[in-house]
């Protein structure tokens, strides 16, 4: 089976509420799998599924794997919410739908997090630094906020605009690639 595309901004269902899991069953799980191998794919620490175009509250993340060979320890987690929130931490941070681009943000540096497991069981965790940044991106997904909607509006702005020239770009080279409607084109 083909790994799913991950949306990139600018898609508008990247800025989509997600619903909330009423069932967790076999498609579920199988979405949590497909998310899994596209995330270690990519590769990435965290997805949410409206990356991969499921407005659903399902995020996985594996903040102790690394491609240089540590194991994968992932966690998946349906109707995940932040409980608690403590202190601040500025984080670079980068995301698979926002391609070519980092920058700080500032997130709480202590979260604690609720969710369900795939077997439905309830599951709670307090994370910091990095992991606490990992859920708070993932879940910001959930709730239609990428992270450059926490930077400034002058980074902002000149992402949006470097992005719009890459796409432009992008587009015009798939014109030249395209057969001319009388033919082949020289």
């Amino acid at each position: 089976m083909a790994l799913r595309e991950v949306l990139q901004f600018p898609d508008p269902r990247l800025k989509r509420v997600s619903e909330p899991v009423e069932k967790i069953d076999d498609a579920i799980r199988e979405l949590a799998s497909d998310m899994l191998e596209v995330m270690y794919d990519e590769p990435g620490i965290g997805l949410a599924a409206p990356q991969v175009g499921e407005q659903i509250r399902l995020i996985v993340l594996d903040t102790d794997w690394t491609e240089e060979g540590a194991e994968p320890n992932p966690l998946v987690l349906v109707n995940p919410e932040i409980l608690e929130r403590d202190g601040t931490i500025a984080w670079t941070e980068g995301c698979l739908s926002v391609p070519d681009f980092q920058a700080e943000v500032e997130r709480s540096h202590r979260v604690r997090v609720r969710g369900l497991d795939l077997d439905g069981n309830e599951w709670s965790e307090e994370a910091e630094e990095l992991r606490a940044v990992c859920f708070q991106h993932e879940i910001d997904h959930l709730d239609g906020v990428l992270f450059i909607d926490r930077i400034s509006r002058l980074k902002r702005s000149m992402y949006v605009k470097k992005r719009k020239k890459a796409l432009k770009l992008e587009g015009e080279d798939d014109e030249k690639q395209r057969p001319s409607k009388l033919g082949t084109s020289l």
